[in-house]
C-alpha cells in the first residue's frame, strides 16, 4: 500500500528525472549553449587553424586545370575560401554540430570541384565528425555517421578517377588499391565519429548517474522527514491526549476531591515533560541530521498503559503467548508506536467508561496486535472511518517492519485495530 509520503517522494524523484532529461534534450536544438571559456577556446583554435591552413592552401595552388584557368587571383581566393570554410567548421563544431558539418561538406565539395589535392585543411573534418557524434542531436548524430561513410566513398572515387589521377583511372588493376584506400578512409573517418559516440555515451551515463544520485538523496531526505513527522505525531498526539483527559478530569474533580486534582496535575506535568524531551530529541535529529536516538521498547509499555489508565480509561491487557526471548528492536518499536497511537485514538474517540481491550500474541515468527474500543458515536462500517495522520502512521509503522495493519469499525460499534508484525521482518 502506498501512502502520501511515498507519493511525495515519487513526485520529487520524477521532477529530478525530468530536470535531467531536459538537460539532455537540450542537445536536440540547433545551437548549444557553451560556457564563455569554451567559446574562447573554440574561436582560438579556429583562428590558429586558419593561419596554418591558408599558407598551405596557397602553396599547393595551380595544380589543376580549373585553377590554371582561374588565374592567380582566383586561385588565391579559392584557397582562402577553403581555409575559411574548414576553420569555421572547426570553430562552431561544439556550438552547432549541424552547421559545422554543412561547412565541412561545402569546403570538401569546393576542393573536389576545383580539382585540388587533399591538404592540411581537411584535418578539420575529423574534428567535425567527432562533434556530430558527441554533441549533435539524434538526426545530426546519424547524419555524421552517414557522412563518414559517404565521405570515404567520395575520397576514394576522387583520388582514383579525379583530374589529379586521370591517367591511371579505375580499372581491374587498380581496384585492390582503391578498395584499400576506401577501407583506410572509412576507418579514419569512422574512428573520429566512433570516439565522439563513446564520449556522448559517457556524458549521458554520467548525467543519468548524477540524476539518480540526486533522486536517491532527495528520497532519503523525504523518508527521514516522514519518519520524524511520524514520530512527532506519535509523541505529541498521545501526550496531548493524556494531558487533555487529565485536565478535564481534574477540573470536575477539583471541587469534590482536591487530592485528585493534585494527582492529575502531577500526571500532566510528567507527561508533558516526557513529551518535551522526545520533541527536543526529534528536533535535534532534524536540525543536525544525527542518527536515531533511544527508541521506546516493550519495557516502556507499562508506563504507556499507566498513562491511559490514569486518564480514566479502563484498560485490559492480555499478552498470550509472551515474547520468546528478546524481540528485535524494529519489532519492539513498531509494537510500541502502534499501541501508542491506537490507545490515543481510544482516548480521543472512544466511549467514556467502556473498557479498551489490548491483546498481544507473540509467536516465534510474528507478533499479532489487536486493540478494541467502543466509539463515542456510531459510525458506518467503512474502511478508515476516522481519517487522519494516526491510522496512516500506524500503517506506515507496520509496513516499515514488514507487516500489515487494518483499522475500522465493526457492526457492534467497536473500533478495532489489528496488525501483524513479523519477527525480524525487513525494514
Amino acid at each position: 500500500m502506498v501512502g502520501p509520503a511515498d507519493l511525495n517522494a515519487a513526485r520529487r524523484i520524477h521532477r529530478t528525472t525530468d530536470a535531467a532529461a531536459s538537460a539532455l534534450a537540450y542537445r536536440e536544438t540547433v545551437f548549444r549553449r557553451l560556457k564563455p571559456f569554451q567559446l574562447v577556446v573554440d574561436v582560438s583554435i579556429a583562428v590558429v587553424f586558419f593561419l596554418i591552413a591558408t599558407p598551405v592552401e596557397l602553396v599547393i595552388n595551380g595544380q589543376s586545370p580549373v585553377e590554371a584557368a582561374l588565374g592567380p587571383p582566383g586561385t588565391v581566393l579559392a584557397a582562402i575560401v577553403i581555409a575559411v570554410l574548414f576553420s569555421g567548421a572547426l570553430g562552431v563544431r561544439r556550438v552547432s554540430p549541424a552547421l559545422a558539418l554543412g561547412l565541412a561538406w561545402a569546403g570538401a565539395l569546393m576542393q573536389v570541384g576545383l580539382g585540388r589535392a587533399p591538404s592540411f585543411a581537411d584535418l578539420a573534418i575529423f574534428g567535425v565528425l567527432y562533434a556530430t557524434a558527441a554533441y549533435g542531436s539524434t538526426r545530426v548524430y546519424w547524419t555524421g555517421f552517414a557522412s563518414a561513410i559517404l565521405g570515404a566513398v567520395v575520397i576514394t572515387l576522387y583520388l582514383t578517377t579525379g583530374p589529379l589521377y586521370a591517367s591511371g583511372g579505375l580499372s581491374w588493376e587498380t581496384l585492390p588499391n582503391a578498395l584499400m584506400m576506401l577501407v583506410a578512409a572509412a576507418f579514419a573517418l569512422g574512428l573520429s565519429w566512433t570516439v565522439g559516440a563513446l564520449m556522448r555515451t559517457a556524458v549521458r551515463a554520467r548525467a543519468n548517474r548524477e540524476a539518480q544520485e540526486r533522486a536517491e538523496i532527495q528520497a532519503a531526505a523525504e523518508q527521514e522527514r516522514v519518519r520524524i513527522a511520524r514520530d512527532m505525531h506519535d509523541v505529541v498526539a498521545h501526550s496531548l491526549t493524556v494531558v487533555i483527559a487529565q485536565a478535564n478530569g481534574a477540573r470536575y474533580a477539583a471541587a469534590a476531591d482536591p487530592a485528585a486534582a493534585v494527582g492529575a496535575l502531577e500526571i500532566i506535568s510528567s507527561t508533558a515533560g516526557a513529551a518535551l524531551a522526545d520533541v527536543r530529541l526529534l528536533l535535534t535529529q532534524l536540525r543536525h541530521s544525527q542518527g536515531e536516538g533511544p527508541q521506546p521498547t516493550l519495557a516502556d509499555l507499562e508506563e504507556l498503559y499507566a498513562q491511559v489508565r490514569a486518564a480514566g480509561v479502563p484498560l485490559r491487557v492480555d499478552v498470550d503467548p509472551v515474547p520468546p526471548g528478546t524481540p528485535p528492536a524494529a519489532a519492539q518499536l513498531a509494537v510500541y508506536r502502534i499501541l501508542q497511537e491506537a490507545l490515543t485514538n481510544a482516548l480521543r474517540h472512544g466511549a467514556r467508561g467502556v473498557s479498551v481491550d489490548v491483546r498481544l500474541s507473540w509467536f516465534p515468527d510474528r507478533v499479532e496486535i489487536a486493540v478494541r474500543n467502543g466509539l463515542a458515536e456510531r459510525v458506518p462500517v467503512t474502511p478508515d472511518p476516522i481519517r487522519g495522520h494516526g491510522i496512516i502512521g500506524m500503517r506506515e509503522r507496520a509496513q516499515l517492519a514488514g507487516g500489515r495493519l487494518e483499522a475500522g469499525a465493526d457492526p457492534s460499534g467497536s473500533f478495532i485495530v489489528s496488525a501483524v508484525i513479523p519477527i525480524g521482518g525487513a525494514a
